[in-house]
């Protein structure tokens, strides 16, 4: 293996890329036209264009993906996760060019990339299934039938592909109907294939996986578990080594059903059987035909290379060590930072601020940002990871919410302070998350990530002086009268400047003495670490401390503007995207909650509902468009 190709984008690409050029490999990056001044493309040894914006149109192009190859001398495709990583016919075309497949065989992908097929498998090597029904036949009466067998609550599934995509929740009959069409639209658009399975719910489980590897001469371990049970829409967002319910003796029967499935289906290279943890009891969910995004939380507790092990494994070595020779030390947690909002909305735009914490005492921030970085609607609205290794639990979680603490990224909004309040949840730190974790405390979540006052105020003064801090020389004897919106909040400070640089500040009834310098705003004394960003139209975004806030500059505008009247009567769309579904009519009356409109945007649907009772006035758009952040959707009546 000489020149690797690494069928991929972002993050993952420069993993891989980092640790083949460590192994004396050259590579290749491919890209999209938006990737074209993307990092893993500068990185790379060369790169090729790709053309096209959407993954259709590029990263999912077999052909231009494999004529790429020849066009660079490329041997070897290591595919990364998401895209083509689990197709096997994609596997199988990199073989038949004559290249290296940095991945598992096409067999063993084909055996275990249908969920229906990978529970018949596991259930015939002795692995826990849940009860439900896999069968070919994908005619609605024939689930409804089934349904009533397998009996509610129940879990529909896409049989391909998986981040949550082409999965719901079903707790009654009448819900079946609509959950089995939206499912398989989901996952026609996300995996072109809309079959779909049925399996009984567990509604408070643990998301527990192990990870295994295998090599050509039939020797296959495993390296431990992951725990990932905070997720939201079926997808993690925070991911730890050891489970803090898994015991020993539970991980060693853990490994052994997962890799008995491996071994089964003549598996070779990095893989990840899941499984729902309850109690003692667990069931099989899937298994993962690729390296996994949180493979770092393993890299961490092993000290291994995994990208290191899928290469020597593709070039027919066997496995570094045996399963006697795996040792597991201290704690690692992974948090996904990702472009959304504390509701879990994904929103595009321009990095237009970005430093990193100072990674160092365990510490490993995995991404492809940089100040500058667009993100497009194209793609996961993923935009790195950030993980924390130390030697116990408790440590991890203060070191990796300290280094979010400090992670600073303006321009769109992310999950970055929701992170940090949910590793610092108590019941995340009892050890105590299972699935439902998010559903049952997230509103408390994002009620604590409200900013106290001063953190506020740092933020009105680094926006109302940016870029120049106050005055160094005579003071001003005229306060000046400031107005900044946060949220339905109007802040209406008094500054006036008082000479060397300090400004004299009144809010409501507090009073304080400022000063602003480069990085940071002190207030009476504390000191509040800030960046600011202007988004436009007066408005900013700013982060104090740990606290990220929005602000639109009103000090110049009309008072009427700080009212919400005009929003209350319309909805607008929160982000990029494709209408695929247009449920609201001119005149027509809905119930709070009804659903309006549909968007696609970054793989997944987005229902968007009626906010309050309300009868609609008009709708501005069409099934097929694409709709920009803002841009009118439908008005109501008053």
């Amino acid at each position: 293996m000489k020149r690797l190709l690494i069928a991929n984008r972002g993050e993952i690409a420069r993993r891989v890329i980092r640790t083949a050029h460590a192994m004396g490999i050259d590579t290749v990056a491919v890209y999209s036209a938006p990737d074209a001044h993307a990092l893993h493309v500068r990185e790379a040894t060369t790169a090729f264009a790709l053309g096209g914006s959407s993954s259709a149109d590029s990263y999912l192009r077999v052909d231009r993906l494999l004529a790429a190859a020849r066009a660079t001398g490329g041997d070897a495709v290591h595919p990364g996760y998401g895209f083509l990583s689990e197709n096997a016919d994609f596997a199988q075309a990199v073989i038949d060019a004559g290249l290296i497949w940095v991945g598992p065989p096409p067999a063993a992908i084909r055996a275990l990339g249908s969920k229906s097929a990978a529970k018949a498998l596991a259930e015939s090597h002795g692995v826990p299934c849940l009860p439900g029904y896999f069968g070919s036949d994908q005619r609605e009466e024939t689930f409804i039938a089934e349904a009533e067998r397998v009996g509610f609550p129940l879990m529909v599934k896409a049989v391909a592909g998986g981040g949550g995509r082409g999965m719901r929740l079903v707790t009654e009959a009448a819900q079946l109907k609509p959950a089995l069409q939206s499912a398989r639209s989901e996952a026609l658009a996300g995996f072109a294939n809309g079959d779909l399975l049925i399996e009984r719910a567990l509604l408070r489980p643990r998301h527990v996986e192990v990870q295994v590897f295998a090599d050509a001469h039939g020797h296959c371990v495993h390296l431990g578990e992951r725990d990932c049970s905070v997720q939201r829409r079926h997808q993690k967002i925070i991911e730890e080594s050891p489970s803090p319910a898994v015991s020993p003796e539970l991980r060693e029967e853990l490994g052994r059903c997962a890799v008995a499935l491996a071994q089964a289906a003549g598996y070779v290279g990095a893989g990840t059987v899941e499984f729902l943890l309850e109690g003692e009891a667990f069931y099989l969910m899937e298994m993962n035909t690729r390296l996994q995004v949180e493979h770092p939380v393993t890299e961490a507790l092993t000290g291994l290379d995994l990208v290191e092990w899928q290469i020597r494994v593709a070039r027919g070595e066997p496995l570094p060590l045996t399963q006697s020779q795996v040792q597991l030390s201290g704690h690692a947690i992974e948090v996904r930072l990702c472009a959304e909002d504390d509701r879990f909305t994904p929103h595009t735009g321009r990095v237009l601020h970005f430093a990193e914490p100072a990674l160092s005492g365990g510490l490993r921030f995995d991404h492809a940002l940089e100040t500058g970085s667009e993100v497009t609607p194209h793609y996961d609205a993923m935009l790195g990871k950030l993980i924390a290794h130390a030697p116990t639990r408790a440590q991890a979680i203060e070191r990796l919410a300290h280094a979010l603490d400090s992670t600073q990224l303006l321009g769109l909004p992310t999950n970055r302070a929701f992170l940090a309040a949910c590793l610092r949840h108590p019941v995340f730190g009892a050890g105590e998350a299972l699935i439902p974790f998010l559903a049952e405390h997230g509103d408390g979540i994002r009620e604590s990530l409200q900013p106290p006052a001063d953190a506020l105020l740092a933020a009105v003064l680094v926006a109302a002086f940016f870029p120049q801090a106050p005055a160094q020389a005579l003071p001003c004897p005229f306060a000046r009268a400031l107005r900044w919106q946060h949220g339905d909040a109007v802040l209406e400070p008094l500054v006036r400047e008082t000479g060397q640089g300090t400004l004299s500040v009144t809010l409501d009834e507090r009073s304080a003495q400022a000063s602003l310098a480069p990085g940071r705003v002190l207030i009476d004394g504390v000191a509040w670490p800030v960046a600011a960003a202007p988004l436009g139209g007066g408005r900013w975004q700013v982060q104090a401390g740990a606290h990220t806030l929005e602000l639109t500059d009103l000090s110049l505008a009309p008072r009427e503007r700080a009212g919400g009247a005009s929003a209350a009567r319309e909805l607008r769309a929160p982000f990029n995207g494709k209408l695929i579904a247009v449920h609201a009519q001119a005149g027509s009356a809905l119930a709070k909650g009804a659903p309006l409109l549909v968007i696609e945007s970054m793989k997944l649907e987005h229902t968007l509902a009626a906010p309050r009772d309300l009868t609609v006035e008009g709708v501005s758009v069409h099934i097929g468009q694409q709709v920009a952040p803002g841009q009118l959707l439908v008005t109501f009546s008053a």
